[in-house]
């Protein structure tokens, strides 16, 4: 199944690279890249991330790449990746 980044996810993304980077720049892709290629999972098995524990929506999921959390939504044509944040955020109160 396709995934689709959103331009929310996107920011996020960038901004753990740069904090990152701000120490480490090798380090800095090398996390942004083990966060991408997540996207091959989501596609590929939709449903193996665990629900998200603060909305009851069976759609919205995540899977973790310590220390983040990818949030992506399943739509019946595509995936949605909607956020990244660090395991230790809150997140908003819907999505």
């Amino acid at each position: 199944m396709k995934v689709h980044w959103t331009n929310n996810a996107i920011e996020n993304l960038a901004g753990i690279h740069g904090y990152i980077a701000l120490n480490s720049p090798v380090y800095a892709q090398r996390m942004v890249d083990k966060i991408t290629r997540r996207s091959v999972q989501i596609g590929a098995h939709p449903f193996s991330g665990r629900r998200v524990p603060e909305y009851d929506d069976e759609d919205i999921r995540e899977i973790i790449q310590k220390p983040y959390r990818i949030i992506y939504r399943i739509k019946p044509n595509q995936i949605d990746v909607l956020a990244i944040i660090h395991g230790t955020q809150m997140l908003p109160d819907s999505v």
